[in-house]
């Protein structure tokens, strides 16, 4: 196994456990994923693309951003087409998918366009310059925040908040079911090597967050509970005055994703396009994440007022948006067979099911004081509204 110098990161960690005991596994993960300037995150280097650690749907082609910028602009349409529409990207990495939505944007409409600011939220906020340079002439209609201003609700938003694999990075609970009851597995460590302990749980809402879907886990049976996501999605319900909140990202709803099948969770660390099932080394280099519980989303957005309008997988709504117009569009724009080609290589690869992108990530739609929705993904495919 290749060796990587995480001591820093590593230190920081078993002084916190020498000081205050055992730490639960959300405190790890957050501490390799987010801790100042040594985190995966909050720290330098390419993590996306050939030369990082995994893809995303907008690395495949610059259609995904093109699709959901047809989907924001319908979106504006159904708020009567304000003067002022914002997108709020949280989670915006380099700002490709920005830039591919803000071209589609002004190839969709001069009145769109003119209307539309595109706001970039970022952990790392190293990256305004990579993302300012990405955007290009497109730079003069994004503005920046912090995620600290996001979650303090700094803004308010009549347009769309959208997020292209977030909620999977956010930091998870680990429980397991024993003979005695539900059981939280906790990071301690001994001779500086980091060992899991199980012990009661930290918080009363990890058990009722599981009762509140239903969801039986059995003896021996390793999940994950994403706290955060709703927490998240609180701080966006409250950011939103009007318009649509979409989430993209790998997941199931509750029945899917806590099967007895799944006995070990769906906890994962990607390093260098290769998976790792040890979360104890690498700290801070190599990525974490969980698949999200999209049923856990739906409801809580409920309780905060949200309506849930549209949720499937990723190529059925990419499909819905306008995939085959897309696809004729670069059919005929193609200089060579060889491009051709190489479009739908790649374009194969986003709607992909069993298992491929197409249907492991999915699409969840919210809304907030828009009546009787009228979306893109919504329709059927090959017709119009």
């Amino acid at each position: 196994m290749e060796q990587i110098d995480d001591s820093a990161l590593r230190e920081v960690l078993l002084e916190r456990i020498r000081t205050r005991g055992k730490i639960t596994f959300a405190d790890f993960m957050a501490a390799c994923l987010y801790e100042p300037g040594l985190g995966y995150y909050t720290s330098a280097g390419r993590k996306v693309g050939a030369e990082g650690d995994f893809y995303t749907s907008s690395n495949v082609h610059r259609v995904f951003g093109r699709l959901i910028g047809r989907e924001l602009r319908r979106m504006w349409e159904n708020l009567g087409s304000p003067a002022r529409f914002e997108a709020v990207e949280v989670g915006a990495g380099n700002g490709r998918l920005a830039r591919d939505i803000l071209d589609a944007a002004a190839d969709l409409g001069s009145s769109f366009y003119a209307a539309l600011t595109y706001r970039l939220v970022e952990a790392e906020p190293s990256l305004e310059p990579a993302q300012r340079e990405m955007l290009g002439e497109h730079a003069p209609k994004a503005v920046w925040s912090s995620s600290d201003q996001f979650s303090r609700a700094e803004f308010s938003v009549t347009g769309c908040i959208l997020s292209n694999e977030l909620i999977d990075s956010f930091p998870v609970h680990l429980v397991e079911m024993t003979r005695d009851g539900l059981r939280e597995i906790y990071v301690s460590a001994v001779n500086g090597d980091f060992m899991e302990i199980s012990d009661t749980p930290s918080d009363p809402r990890l058990e009722q967050y599981l009762k509140s879907e239903g969801v039986v886990l059995h003896e021996g049976q390793r999940a994950e509970v994403n706290l955060a996501a709703a927490g998240w999605l609180a701080a966006a319900a409250k950011v939103l005055e009007r318009g649509f909140i979409l989430t993209i990202d790998y997941g199931f709803v509750a029945d899917e994703l806590y099967a007895q099948s799944r006995r070990n969770g769906t906890l994962l660390c990607y390093y260098r396009h290769t998976i790792e099932e040890n979360p104890y080394i690498r700290l801070g280099r190599q990525d974490m994440t969980s698949h999200v519980d999209f049923t856990g989303l739906s409801l809580t957005g409920e309780k905060l007022g949200l309506q849930t309008v549209w949720f499937g997988e990723q190529y059925r709504f990419l499909m819905g948006t306008g995939m085959m117009e897309e696809i004729m569009a670069l059919e005929e724009a193609a200089g060579s067979e060889e491009e051709k080609i190489k479009n739908r290589l790649s374009l194969k690869k986003l709607i992909l099911p069993d298992g491929g992108m197409g249907d492991t990530f999915k699409v969840l739609v919210q809304s907030k004081g828009v009546d009787e929705p009228s979306l893109l993904c919504m329709r059927d495919w090959g017709k119009n509204f």
